[in-house]
């Protein structure tokens, strides 16, 4: 059986107002009002890639995401606890080759394969075996992966299930420091590992911010205004 059930669109993204919707045309639904943002993508090599349950900026030039975005509910993550965790991690296909983490660069690495857009929020088993592409990994300090970072995407679930309507959560690396990367292909490891979480009913939102580092300790949350300061990106609009 194809795992891939739903169209997967791939298109090289421009800076322009336009490419927004014509990019992600197949997964504006993971977007909150469908509205996706036009941020600064020169230089990234950046591709939009549309799957079942989330939706990625990818960038061939870290061969990481720029950020993924989900659109989480109660139902969803109901659905989601009976899902079985796969484990099997796959090249994505979709991106041309020189623009994609391999299997081989992680190996031996010493870091993790980092989902973005968590294995446990997906609510069925296509969206399960998608969530395990390269193309929604960052290389992860092992334990900031397993603790820290485990603890944020358990929390978020735990507030999401608490929530009256959709919340939507973007999830991407940063990088401020010197240029470090893992394997044959120079996969980018990321400094910094953000999440912002933006709930549409009530209009709160804020953004985990957490150094991509074992032994780092969890860290009071900043705001989008922040955020943007720090990265100048405006994901989501007031």
């Amino acid at each position: 059986m194809n795992h891939f059930t739903r169209p997967l669109v791939v298109t090289l993204v421009t800076l322009l107002p336009l490419w927004a919707h014509a990019a992600f045309e197949a997964c504006r639904d993971q977007f909150p009002n469908h509205q996706v943002p036009s941020i600064q993508t020169a230089g990234l090599q950046a591709r939009a890639l549309c799957f079942d349950s989330f939706a990625v900026l990818h960038s061939g030039t870290h061969k990481t995401p720029v950020y993924t975005v989900e659109r989480l509910s109660r139902a969803r993550l109901s659905a989601a606890k009976n899902q079985q965790r796969t484990n099997r991690f796959y090249e994505e296909a979709r991106l041309p080759s020189h623009e994609r983490a391999r299997l081989v660069d992680y190996k031996g690495s010493g870091f993790d394969r980092g989902h973005m857009a968590p294995a446990g929020d997906m609510p069925n088993p296509n969206a399960m075996a998608q969530s395990f592409s390269l193309a929604n990994m960052v290389p992860q300090a092992s334990q900031h992966n397993q603790r820290l970072w485990n603890k944020i995407e358990q929390d978020t679930r735990k507030y999401v299930m608490r929530a009256e309507g959709d919340v939507f959560v973007f999830t991407g690396p940063w990088y401020i420091g010197e240029a470090r990367s893992i394997g044959p292909g120079g996969v980018r490891v990321p400094d910094i590992i953000w999440k912002q979480v933006y709930d549409a009913t009530t209009g709160k939102s804020w953004v985990h911010w957490s150094r991509n580092q074992d032994g780092e300790t969890p860290q009071l949350p900043i705001t989008l205004q922040e955020f943007t300061q720090r990265t100048g990106m405006v994901l989501v609009s007031p």
